[in-house]
């Protein structure tokens, strides 16, 4: 079996408010925008895409139209230390400071306006200690 294409979409009270965050905080480029569906595409990978559903369009189960608990979405940048200053000056809720971890990535925890964890980060080596 295989696909071609694969796609996160997380669901949203205000999808202005998450498209808004997203594109701040990350520099997505909004390649599709409606009320219901938003769609952010990686201006510099264009096979880098992202979507945002209204948490209770009809598209999304009742059962699934509640707060997201459960999984967090993970985007991996060149340098996650600025990319939490930024976080940071825009007001996001902050769960955690960035921190190296065991694994090998740098990281900071971060919640976007619909409640949906987010986790940033970026490799690093015992070297850079």
């Amino acid at each position: 079996m295989s696909f071609s294409r694969i796609l996160t979409n997380i669901c949203a009270v205000d999808l202005a408010a998450s498209r808004d965050f997203y594109v701040e905080l990350l520099g997505f480029a909004v390649n599709y925008d409606s009320d219901w569906y938003v769609q952010l595409r990686n201006p510099n990978a264009q096979e880098q895409e992202f979507g945002i559903i209204q948490r209770t369009h009809a598209l999304v189960p009742p059962q699934y139209q509640t707060a997201p608990t459960g999984m967090y979405v993970t985007f991996v940048v060149p340098d996650v230390d600025a990319l939490y200053g930024k976080a940071v000056s825009m007001g996001a809720r902050i769960l955690q400071e960035p921190r190296n971890e065991f694994y090998g990535q740098r990281r900071f925890l971060l919640v976007d306006p619909s409640g949906c964890l987010v986790d940033i980060c970026s490799p690093w080596s015992e070297a850079e200690k």
